[in-house]
């Protein structure tokens, strides 16, 4: 089940004056705007805006699926608490106006949540738009950014890579150029313009075509730091099995007051080791859940290279290094275990969640290899492609897995809940 939010506002100039309202909606496990709404309605009270901006929110969340859950923020108490069954509603023209909120989505399927107005900025800004575009005997218009002018030759992938992710942004098919052979180095922006461009034809587009159903969503966090973490030290599952350090125990902390506050996950699996099962532990109690545990998550078995850095291991095992960093079915010195291995085990475990976790949205809490492993085979890179990703501990990366096999990377690296 695909799960939206929807953070609303509306203001009256004069209270009852001249009034609007604005909502958007955004993806709760990315974050992604999907939707935004705004509109000028004349003259009436701040409550009766702010309703007409939930009203709006919840329609376009609707109309992006209407079986998703929906977590509702607003800086209204009022409404907030009105709408959670805890206020009585007297005043007459707002009654009709919550009556209709509460029949867009089943009963169950919105949560209401109350939000600082400092938190609440997004929505707060496209009232305050709609209410400068009335006064100006205007209609709102969303922004739209600019498509850029293709500053190479014909069929150039990183210009028209450029010009489909802005054209897909505005709604638009993306015309045809000229094919040619790309360079190495633009390779990758013709995949996403080719990419891009077929999700431009269809509607509403590919990843969410209804008949798909709601995706399995894994939402993947590396572990927090250990002792061995700022050293840069091999650390899989074939070492000393470290538990996490006391900025790890904070990262830990940190994490799960993002996602408690994002509100989408619903359940929490973790690998066997030490620092995962710790971490998910600190999440999992934030969140009011059980942990489970899936030996699938584990680390990659470094062999002889555990506890190491980098440069010890090249100073030992210099040929087994180099061959390990030419071929994924090279093994660490000792009989460690291959990327080729490594992928096969996580291909098993990933088929094996997505259907257990049909429609939900689930945190795995395991590691740098099992977690671009997962990324690599969404995207469909190469091997070594493994060596090109940067991935910081406590950090958040998202795929969305759907019933036809296709797969969608919605996050990757995110480590903005770990800054002040």
């Amino acid at each position: 089940m695909r799960e939206f939010v929807v953070e609303a506002d509306g203001g009256s100039r004069g209270n009852p004056g001249p009034a609007g309202y604005g909502a958007a909606v955004s993806d709760a496990a990315t974050g992604e705007t999907l939707a935004e709404a705004a509109e000028f309605i004349g003259v009436a009270t701040n409550n009766v805006a702010e309703y007409r901006g939930l009203l709006a929110g919840l329609r376009a969340a609707h109309a992006l699926d209407p079986e998703a859950r929906v977590a509702v923020r607003m800086d209204s108490k009022l409404v907030v608490e009105q709408m959670s069954g805890r206020w009585k509603i007297k005043h007459p023209d707002m009654k009709p106006l919550a009556t209709e909120a509460r029949g867009i989505f089943p009963p169950g399927r919105v949560t209401y949540e109350w939000i600082p107005r400092e938190r609440n900025k997004h929505a707060d800004r496209l009232a305050n738009e709609a209410m400068d575009a009335g006064a100006k005997g205007e209609a709102w218009t969303p922004r739209v950014p600019a498509v850029p002018e293709p500053d190479g030759p014909p069929g150039d992938a990183r210009a028209g890579a450029a010009a489909a992710r802005a054209a897909l942004a505005q709604g638009r098919a993306v015309p045809a150029s000229e094919p040619v052979e790309p360079t190495r180095a633009a390779q990758g922006d013709a995949r996403a313009a080719r990419t891009v461009a077929s999700a431009t034809t269809s509607s509403p587009g590919w990843s969410a075509a209804p008949d798909l159903g709601a995706p399995a969503t894994f939402v993947l966090l590396r572990h927090g730091e250990t002792p061995l973490t700022p050293q840069k030290r091999f650390s899989g599952s074939g070492g000393s099995d470290p538990a996490l350090s006391e900025v790890g125990r904070e990262q830990a902390r940190l994490v799960a007051g993002a996602l408690a506050r994002r509100g989408t996950v619903q359940a929490v699996v973790a690998s066997p080791l030490a620092r995962t099962r710790e971490t998910a532990g600190i999440v999992a109690a934030r969140l009011g859940l059980d942990v489970s545990v899936d030996d699938g998550l584990r680390e990659t078995d470094f062999g002889a290279w555990e506890g190491l850095t980098f440069g010890e291991a090249r100073e030992r095992y210099p040929d087994d290094l180099d061959a390990w960093l030419g071929d994924p079915e090279a093994r660490p010195t000792g009989g460690g275990e291959s990327f080729a291995e490594t992928a096969e085990r996580i291909e098993e475990t990933r088929a094996r969640l997505v259907a257990e976790y049909a429609g939900r949205t689930v945190l795995l809490v395991t590691h740098v290899t099992p977690i671009k492993t997962l990324l690599r085979l969404a995207l469909g890179a190469p091997p070594e492609s493994l060596f090109r990703m940067e991935l910081s501990a406590a950090s958040l990366s998202a795929v969305a897995y759907y019933a036809d096999g296709n797969a969608s990377v919605r996050l990757f690296n995110d480590t903005s809940h770990l800054r002040p």
